[in-house]
């Protein structure tokens, strides 16, 4: 997966109102072989979008040509529950969502999220309930969402949303945790010379 920085994103977005949303839902376990990020966006909600036939399910929102580009998840509350695997977040990642946003985030899912550049925007349910009702309405809708201010927008509404600060840092200039130690290495020698 290659690294990318984010600042700021502005984005239609795809509605998925159900809460508690599994990583099994997500990702299916059957789906979990493959030892690159690669490929999973393409069984991103399987069971959801498919029939046992591999046949779209019509009324699934991933099979709506309304909301095609969107880089934008709006899920219900509690999305990325489960199991702790990381491959749930690379298949968000992997077919084309950068952010996610919902009502709560189960802290695992979080964490891989935000090791996968995707950015979990967690927001109160008021402002979840009148993004999600906007959204169906206006599938058009531009949100935007901005890391260093750390707010997301749409029409007249906006809400801050809250972020580790390492993260933050690690989202904004494209770092792992490897990156993050490299890009220290002026300060550490400095450190060093200066107590040795």
């Amino acid at each position: 997966m290659s690294k990318e920085t984010f600042h700021v994103l502005t984005s239609t977005a795809v509605p998925l109102p159900i809460e508690n949303v599994d990583t099994d839902q997500i990702i299916p376990a059957r789906f979990l072989k493959a030892t690159t990020r690669e490929g999973f966006g393409d069984n991103l909600f399987r069971d959801w979008r498919f029939t046992a036939d591999n046949e779209p399910i019509k009324d699934f929102v991933l099979n709506n040509s309304r909301y095609a580009g969107a880089q934008i998840l709006v899920a219900g509350k509690n999305f990325g529950m489960g199991s702790s695997r990381e491959h749930a977040a690379w298949a968000i990642h992997d077919y084309g969502f950068r952010v996610v946003v919902s009502s709560f985030f189960a802290d695992i899912f979080r964490n891989n999220a935000l090791n996968t550049f995707v950015l979990p925007v967690q927001v109160s349910q008021l402002f979840l309930e009148a993004l999600l009702t906007a959204v169906e309405q206006d599938p058009t809708l531009q949100i935007v969402v901005d890391l260093p201010a750390q707010t997301i927008s749409f029409g007249e509404q906006s809400e801050t949303f809250a972020i580790n600060t390492y993260k933050k840092t690690c989202l904004m200039n494209g770092y792992d945790d490897i990156d993050y130690l490299l890009s220290l290495n002026a300060d550490i020698r400095e450190f060093d010379q200066a107590h040795a």
